[in-house]
């Protein structure tokens, strides 16, 4: 009975695991790369999440044409971004909170309401990409930092104004 071989992982230059990665890890490189990590990072959080896999000798031969599709996908993703950037600088987004006669909000607005609002207007930015300096206490009008990734970055103007009086019939 034949023996089978097991697969073993590449090992660096500096004695870590090589792997190729399938997403952009911070800090680490963009997608279709070939890194070398430390074992137990590896094993423990890249490949069960899925963001590298072992690199065999059939993946390493086809991990020229890869970085060609990854490239391309790239390329699409920052153009649609940028798009994306200029529909959110033509946007003026107004924000209705509570305040007192002073112009003071009684709570105050965050990245969750101010994405929110950007989805009311069809354009899909998470929390997590609206830069505050921090939380906006006071009724006026914003100048906000949005960070969409790629190292594209864009300013969205935020009104905040006091919810409109409703006009009780009688």
């Amino acid at each position: 009975m034949p023996t089978r071989q097991r697969n073993q992982v590449l090992k660096g230059s500096h004695g870590g695991m090589q792997l190729v990665l399938t997403e952009d890890v911070p800090n680490l490189g963009k997608q279709g790369e070939l890194v070398e990590v430390k074992a137990g990072y590896g094993r423990n959080y890249l490949l069960p999440n899925g963001l590298a896999t072992a690199p065999s000798k059939h993946n390493l031969r086809l991990l020229e044409r890869y970085k060609q599709r990854v490239l391309q996908a790239r390329e699409a993703r920052i153009a649609d971004l940028k798009v994306l950037a200029e529909q959110i600088q033509r946007v003026t987004v107004t924000i209705e909170a509570n305040a007192n006669e002073e112009g003071h909000l009684y709570g105050s607005v965050g990245a969750p309401e101010i994405s929110k609002a950007l989805k009311g207007k069809n354009l899909n930015v998470d929390p997590d990409m609206v830069r505050l300096e921090g939380p906006i206490k006071e009724i006026a009008l914003y100048a906000v930092k949005v960070h969409l990734g790629y190292e594209i970055d864009t300013e969205i103007k935020v009104l905040v104004v006091r919810p409109a009086e409703k006009v009780e019939k009688k």
